[in-house]
């Protein structure tokens, strides 16, 4: 995989779909990916068969609301900074990187590590999308351990958790989060090569830049929407995908609590103002209902774009009098298995209604 400066507005875009509207904010993910090109000019992305079986590979993320990034910025050296106390708790060094999620802000920052250190970063992560906790990857769905976790922040903070539970881990971690002003970049998930080749979900950061080309090149064709379907039933992990809804928002309610964005978007369709659709988040979109019927719901990508250009939109980037588009499309299978659903299905997130795949309702 090839990643250079010119790309880059496409790979933030694609990363900004599979975020399903979290992962933090793309443009200033991508502004520090770019600087980090421009000052170390190297990137070493590779794919998960050449991981050796004994190699330790960790994630590095943003922990934290998205709505905070837009105004409590990194500084660049977060990310290094959790590495190298990561290599001082293992007493080894870091082989490999590999990205938690999927996301605008998340994708990038395991290519700004790898571009700052020389590690390469593993083509795969641990969900095909972005989820709000920190267990809700596949690797803990799994049974990797996310300890030990090195949290910091941009003053040179820094925390180092140990918990036998990776929930517990997110409980503390959250009230961590909090104190540092909510916000924080952390390093965990130490990992064999023989484990993340068989739980992590492959080729996504190749899938992230083709899905953000196949929506520039269906801008010149005038047809976004056509063109990012025809491209996603060509991937192993999404083949199916679907509009559910065009129209504009019309009431939005959001908000910063506990160290999440939450909140419901209300639409309607744009000759009326009586809202009849409805996406619910938590830093993530989570459900998509029509008049009280679901549509869509997790661990299935609910995606809200802009209508004209097919622009995804971010939860905390969502306003009253948006005209938007609603896409649901289909998990990776990791996602839909059972061990999936126990971490990052509907009750996971405390909504009493079971998994259904998008594609099989009416």
């Amino acid at each position: 995989m090839k990643l250079n400066v010119q790309n880059l507005k496409d790979f933030a875009s694609g990363a900004t779909f599979l975020g399903t509207g979290g992962g933090g904010d793309p443009y200033i993910g991508r502004l520090m990916l770019e600087q980090a090109l421009l000052r170390n000019g190297r990137l070493n992305i590779i794919e998960l068969d050449d991981v050796a079986d004994d190699a330790l590979a960790v994630s590095v993320a943003m922990m934290g609301a998205p709505t905070v990034l837009l105004e409590k910025f990194p500084n660049g050296s977060e990310a290094e900074n959790c590495l190298r106390a990561m290599e001082m708790e293992l007493g080894r060094p870091i082989d490999a990187i590999i990205p938690a999620e999927i996301g605008g802000f998340n994708s990038a920052i395991p290519l700004v590590l790898a571009a700052q250190t020389g590690i390469p970063v593993i083509n795969a992560d641990g969900m095909g999308r972005a989820f709000p906790e920190l267990q809700m990857v596949t690797y803990s769905a799994y049974g990797a351990s996310i300890s030990p976790c090195v949290m910091t922040n941009e003053r040179g903070d820094f925390v180092t958790i140990k918990s036998k539970c990776n929930l517990t881990t997110e409980m503390l971690a959250r009230s961590v989060v909090m104190q540092m002003g909510g916000s924080a970049q952390i390093c965990c998930y130490p990992m064999e090569g023989r484990f993340i080749k068989k739980y992590a979900v492959p080729r996504t950061l190749d899938i992230v830049l083709d899905i953000g080309r196949a929506i520039t090149a269906g801008r010149s064709k005038e047809d976004p929407f056509a063109e990012l379907m025809s491209y996603l039933s060509g991937t192993e992990h999404y083949q199916y995908s679907k509009l559910l809804f065009d129209g504009k928002i019309v009431d939005l309610a959001r908000q910063t609590n506990g160290g999440f964005t939450t909140g419901t978007a209300k639409l309607a369709e744009l000759n009326s103002s009586k809202a009849s659709f409805e996406v619910v988040f938590q830093n993530e979109n989570l459900v998509a209902r029509s008049n009280g019927r679901t549509l869509a719901i997790v661990p299935d990508l609910i995606c809200i774009l802009d209508r004209e250009t097919a622009e995804p939109i971010t939860t905390e980037a969502l306003a009253y009098g948006q005209r938007v588009k609603v896409m649901a499309v289909s998990a990776p299978a990791l996602l839909r298995s059972d061990a999936g659903l126990q971490a990052f299905g509907p009750k996971a997130f405390g909504i009493d209604e079971p998994f259904r795949p998008f594609e099989s309702r009416e």
